[in-house]
């Protein structure tokens, strides 16, 4: 198990394919600030609803110079069919080995109905311009969680 990241570390490099078959990787975006957010599973209530809330609000983050990223174990066609069907704009991202999720130590022991499982952390990172962690946050809600973390920016 990773040892959480904490501001000031410098974010675990990655390279991903997006939705659209494209790679997608990290310090590519270097220059930007970039919020990555891992989720547990495309199409699920809680997983759509933060996935809508970034869409919503993402014309005002770009706008702040934020880039969104959302990662989860999903593979690329069902991320694009997640995509399609409610019309999400930000990239989303495929991590099916957990790769980079544990290098972000956004998977690991959670509890869920009262059991201890091993799963993902729904987690979001704001990582700055020189690539390293601005804020990291773990195990958020889902609902909410958007205009939360725009009140942590100050964009609110």
């Amino acid at each position: 198990m990773t040892d959480r990241l904490s501001p000031g570390d410098t974010a675990p490099d990655f390279t991903l394919t997006s939705d659209t078959g494209e790679e997608v990787t990290l310090s590519d975006l270097r220059g930007r600030k970039v919020i990555v957010y891992f989720y547990p599973a495309a199409m699920t209530p809680g997983c759509t609803k933060q996935a809508c809330d970034f869409s919503e609000s993402l014309d005002s983050l770009k706008g702040a110079g934020y880039e969104v990223l959302g990662v989860s174990k999903d593979k690329p066609a069902k991320l694009a069919k997640f995509r399609e069907r409610d019309q999400l704009t930000l990239t989303l991202l495929s991590d099916e080995s957990l790769d980079v999720h544990k290098s972000f130590a956004a998977y690991g022991e959670k509890k869920l109905y009262g059991k201890t499982i091993e799963g993902v952390l729904r987690s979001t990172f704001v990582i700055d311009e020189d690539g390293r962690i601005e804020l990291a946050q773990y195990n958020v809600k889902a609902t909410g969680h958007v205009a939360k973390l725009r009140r942590d920016l100050g964009l609110d």
